[in-house]
């Protein structure tokens, strides 16, 4: 049976579906000697190239799932031009496909950060649709209020987009800061920042600790990964 090349090549650990279109757009993938279009669908046992190189027709059968504690200081993007570190100095060499990450943590921003090979369920990871969870323990400087936090649960428009925390609760106070944690339903660029911001509070640590219902285990180091278990893969996937 055919499918859609780009869910194909998600499969197989290559990018997110989205990724993949851009690929295609650009040319880089050939299919039976062919470059390959837009929409185009193939059979699983095709022969597809990226970039002149072969893709492994098994490569969907050794789909790994990981949880880094990202550092702070470090970048999610596979390269950078300034040369800062990347997550993916931090991660295993894989034989299947290649490392994605499951959305992307600001360089400031450490903690919870899910990466995997497969795909598709990047993808659905990622995509508001799942309306998977994200909580952070995040430490401000500025006076706060129950009036602000109010608002910051009903919502606040920021450059015309709604923005809004699902749950805010104080978390201990240090000094001039203090600490709260913070839930979304979505992952929008900078968006615990964004809102902190909007109402004149300065944030200055954010630690992602939860990411639906994988959360980051106390005794796993800064800069360390493990393995998620099949029952928390089986969580994550659509049911």
């Amino acid at each position: 049976m055919s499918e859609k090349l780009q869910k194909i090549l998600a499969s197989r650990g290559y990018g997110s579906r989205r990724q993949m279109e851009q690929w295609i757009e650009a040319g880089r993938i050939k299919v039976n000697g062919q470059v390959a279009g837009l929409g185009d669908r193939v059979d699983q046992d095709a022969d597809i190239l990226v970039d002149g190189k072969p893709v492994r027709r098994d490569a969907a059968e050794g789909t790994r799932e990981l949880l880094l504690n990202k550092p702070a200081g470090v970048v999610c993007t596979r390269r950078d031009e300034q040369g800062r570190p990347t997550i993916f100095q931090y991660l295993p060499k894989i034989r299947a496909g290649r490392w994605i990450s499951v959305g992307r943590l600001d360089i400031n921003t450490s903690g919870l950060l899910l990466v995997t090979n497969d795909g598709e369920l990047a993808n659905w990871l990622m995509h508001p649709s799942s309306e998977l969870e994200r909580e952070y323990n995040v430490r401000v400087f500025g006076v706060v209020d129950a009036a602000m936090l109010q608002r910051l649960r009903k919502g606040v428009d920021i450059d015309g987009e709604m923005m809004r925390f699902k749950r805010v609760t104080p978390g201990g106070a240090s000094g001039s800061n203090q600490w709260y944690r913070v839930v979304l339903k979505e992952g929008k660029y900078r968006e615990v920042r964004r809102l902190w911001e909007s109402q004149g509070i300065q944030v200055n640590r954010l630690i992602r600790i939860r990411f639906g219902g994988i959360e980051l285990p106390r005794n796993l180091k800064m800069g360390k990964y493990l393995e998620l278990t099949e029952d928390e893969v089986t969580e994550l996937r659509p049911q």
